[in-house]
């Protein structure tokens, strides 16, 4: 391998990273701004192309704030969104003429007559004759000034999907499978998103005079990389932005992840050889060159780019057996501590033993999915671990289970003899609400309150198998998870202060919580931030000084080696008592309601990325272990 090539990876559309989508958010919508009271000054317009979804909903909240605080007007501004589902009435709620009334234009002064969205309700024999129309507009106003832009999983901007030409007008389009998947959630299964939507084309995109692409978010760290370094061309539609002579991504950090810079920055630019860089590398030369560490030479780092680092340990020996150590440092079987022992070297402190352990589960299975092995270890090691479920996981119950159950609640109280009118009349309510045509079940609060307590009862069911004490597993339900809706509510200082008087009851020396990022509904980044803020609050309390905080992954991804801080082995025997713990969960069984991309079950999700982790382990030289659950330090 000639150094040459692996140096030939570069950013080829200009980037700024910001440490949160929020920032980025807000430094998009100044721009923005900026732009609109230059030209409101001048007496001259402004064209905006618009995006929907998740992407640019902070940037319009941004916007919308400007307006009222700092009298932005949008009086003068003429808009032209990307994209619309076909044969999805403006009304409905998942159509994008009712997101950016709801978002957006609902809330500030632009005249409606200026607003121009694509109609998904067109008969066939209009939709040549409309997209003509539609792009003929946008160049009779002189083109775009600013287009806002997402990036979609397929590589999509707007639905130009992969295989949409550079010269592609606005159309009728069909959608990518990936893009299918990913809208399941808002239409409730695949078999209700549109298989089709009129577009704005890549031609109009591309000649807009400013675009700015917002990319948030680990699930678009790889796509985002493809974009950017990869080659130009219809395979990733967003690729053809590298041609655009005024573009800028801004991008969190979690999506820019996977850019080389950050991958391999060895390869690219100069690097900073600190302990995490190096450790870093030398796991990744291991991977190349398919060697255990140990076994690395000095002509193994000079092949591969890595002269530089080799210099700083002066040869391939002194620095394969130091981060051979490092990593090696990282396995315990004892994730609470082992007592009475020399804990310099241990992830863990040896005391205070027994230690008070609480285990933070976004939804009432992440606990057992995630770090099930090492929930049963501490409670088996005489530790007193509590569980705290952060929401109720209600609206993550088929419908028809809560049927099930309330038929039963139903045949219990005529077995029992227990007075049953109020409970013939809530069954009636429940089935009636279940089997209406509008399937707005969700919107019953009765029926949430008894998925919410499916969800419960299977946790405790959990707990109880694991050996967690009854009055040790804590349901939360934060009020921003109760929306009945996959769109939640914003984080309040009402979830945050639940937290902080949890902890503050417990007085743990141990938080266990979910830094898994790539939930689909973002519900574990909001339940990260609301323990991160509660934790902040309380840092100066002197049980928080001793108190360690540990992040676990698995049900949807699982940490790079080189972040592993305890690595946690699972032997066989507890793998599948791991597994008969997710089995309690019988609601999320077979198929969940909301499987992500990922079709396997999320006990099988759980085992593959366990046993994953344990090769990788062993691939670089290590002892060999049947699985490993794997957890990163958060330092406050």
């Amino acid at each position: 391998m000639n150094t040459k090539d692996l140096t030939a990876l570069t950013e080829k559309i200009p980037l700024r990273i910001f440490n949160n989508k929020e920032e980025g958010s807000v430094f998009i919508a100044i721009q923005i701004a900026a732009v609109i009271r230059s030209n409101n000054e001048l007496g001259q317009k402004t064209v905006l192309g618009l995006a929907t979804g998740s992407s640019p909903l902070l940037i319009y909240r941004e916007l919308i704030r400007l307006h009222k605080e700092e009298d932005l007007s949008f009086k003068n501004v003429f808009t032209f969104n990307l994209d619309e589902y076909y044969q999805v009435e403006s009304e409905n709620k998942q159509s994008y003429h009712h997101f950016m009334y709801e978002h957006f234009f609902n809330h500030i002064d632009i005249d409606p007559e200026n607003i121009h969205i694509p109609n998904g309700m067109l008969p066939p024999s209009e939709i040549e004759n409309f997209c003509l129309e539609y792009d003929r507009k946008i160049a009779s106003l002189g083109n775009i000034d600013i287009q806002l832009l997402g990036i979609g999983r397929s590589g999509h901007i707007g639905f130009n999907e992969p295989g949409a030409t550079e010269t592609a007008a606005t159309r009728l389009v069909k959608l990518n499978k990936i893009t299918i998947e990913d809208a399941a959630e808002a239409f409730d299964g695949e078999e209700h998103v549109p298989l089709r939507a009129i577009t704005m084309g890549v031609k109009a995109i591309m000649n807009a005079k400013k675009i700015f692409m917002a990319v948030w978010g680990e699930s678009k760290a790889e796509i985002l990389a493809n974009a950017i370094e990869g080659t130009l061309g219809s395979d990733v539609p967003a690729s053809y932005l590298q041609k655009h002579p005024d573009v800028l991504c801004v991008a969190d950090q979690p999506a820019a992840s996977k850019l080389s810079q950050f991958q391999t920055p060895w390869l690219t630019n100069f690097c900073i050889w600190n302990s995490y860089m190096k450790k870093k590398a030398v796991i990744w030369l291991s991977h190349k060159t398919n060697k255990p560490m140990l076994k690395l030479t000095d002509n193994d780092y000079k092949q591969w780019g890595l002269a530089d680092l080799l210099k700083t340990a002066g040869s391939a020996y002194t620095l394969n057996i130091e981060i051979h150590n490092q990593i090696q440092q990282t396995i315990t079987g004892w994730p609470g501590g082992k007592p009475d022992t020399d804990d310099k070297v241990r992830p863990e402190r040896s005391n205070p033993y027994p230690k008070r352990s609480i285990v933070f589960s976004p939804h009432p299975d992440d606990d057992v999915i995630s770090m099930g092995g090492t929930l049963i270890r501490l409670v088996d090691q005489g530790h007193d671990v509590h569980v705290a479920y952060q929401t109720s996981g209600n609206i993550a119950v088929f419908d028809d289970d809560a049927h099930r159950f309330t038929d039963f609640l139903l045949a219990f109280s005529n077995k029992f003899n227990i007075a049953e009118e109020s409970i013939q009349s809530l069954h009636h309510e429940i089935v009636d609400t279940i089997k209406s045509p509008n399937k707005e079940s969700n919107s019953n609060v009765k029926v949430l309150k008894i998925k919410g307590l499916i969800r419960q009862g299977e946790a405790s069911a959990a707990c109880r198998f694991c050996g967690v004490k009854d009055e040790n597993a804590h349901f939360l339900e934060l009020p921003f998870y109760e929306t009945g809706h996959v769109a939640k509510n914003d984080l309040s200082e009402v979830d945050i202060d639940i937290i902080v008087n949890l902890l503050q009851e417990v007085k743990p020396h141990q938080i266990f919580a979910a830094g898994d990022l790539h939930d689909p509904h973002g519900t574990h980044a909001v339940c990260l931030n609301a323990i991160f803020t509660a934790i902040d609050r309380l840092k100066s309390e002197d049980w928080m000084k001793d108190c360690y905080v540990w992040l676990y992954r698995g049900a949807w991804h699982e940490w790079n080696i080189e972040d592993i801080e305890m690595a946690v082995p699972i032997s066989p025997e507890e793998l599948m008592k791991k597994r008969k713990g997710i089995f309690k969960h019988q609601s999320q069984k077979d198929s969940p309601v909301f499987p992500g991309k990922d079709k396997r079950e999320f006990w099988q999700r759980a085992e593959d990325r366990n046993r994953n982790t344990a090769k990788l382990y062993d691939k670089l030289g290590l002892t060999e272990y049947e699985a490993i659950e794997a957890f990163k330090r958060y330092k406050f």
